[in-house]
């Protein structure tokens, strides 16, 4: 069995993707979806074979990744916590509870920790505006974050 150049593996994954969802309205965030969730990320290989598919520029498909917050560019870590920095999450204290956050995990926002255990994110709003200052952790969402929460969320991503 011979190993495919990763950009080839990339492409010929891609475009399964592609023609899977091309014939959808507006199949473009779709696509991307889908590209993510194979790779874990949206590799820059496969953004000129999107826009060729779609007949579209590579400048509108790399807008549109950079221009959405839940599209990455590297993969992420084993776990994906997003924190929410919208205005009734801030009211609650959102912003003291992501400077203690970063210091805890010693990274910042759009950052993974070294050892790949998780990556960090901002979000603007989970929809749990009673429950703030609120989290998501895996999908999960938690509300009502506290010092005692944090805690229990740093022991599990690094676990």
């Amino acid at each position: 069995m011979s190993m495919q150049p990763a950009s080839t593996e990339i492409a010929s994954r891609t475009a399964a993707i592609i023609q899977e969802l091309e014939g959808l309205e507006g199949p473009l965030l779709p696509i991307l979806h889908g590209i993510q969730e194979e790779f874990g990320h949206v590799p820059q290989e496969a953004l000129p074979v999107i826009a060729e598919a779609l007949n579209i520029s590579r400048a509108e498909v790399h807008g549109v990744v950079t221009f959405y917050h839940d599209y990455r560019s590297h993969p992420a870590g084993r776990h994906v916590l997003k924190l929410c920095q919208a205005e009734a999450c801030q009211s609650m204290g959102s912003d003291a509870i992501a400077a203690k956050l970063k210091q805890l995990l010693g990274i910042g926002f759009h950052e993974t920790a070294r050892d790949g255990s998780v990556t960090l994110e901002p979000v603007y709003c989970l929809g749990l505006c009673a429950c703030a200052p609120s989290a998501m952790l895996d999908g999960e969402v938690i509300g009502r974050l506290n010092d005692e929460k944090l805690d229990e969320i740093v022991t599990e991503v690094r676990s």
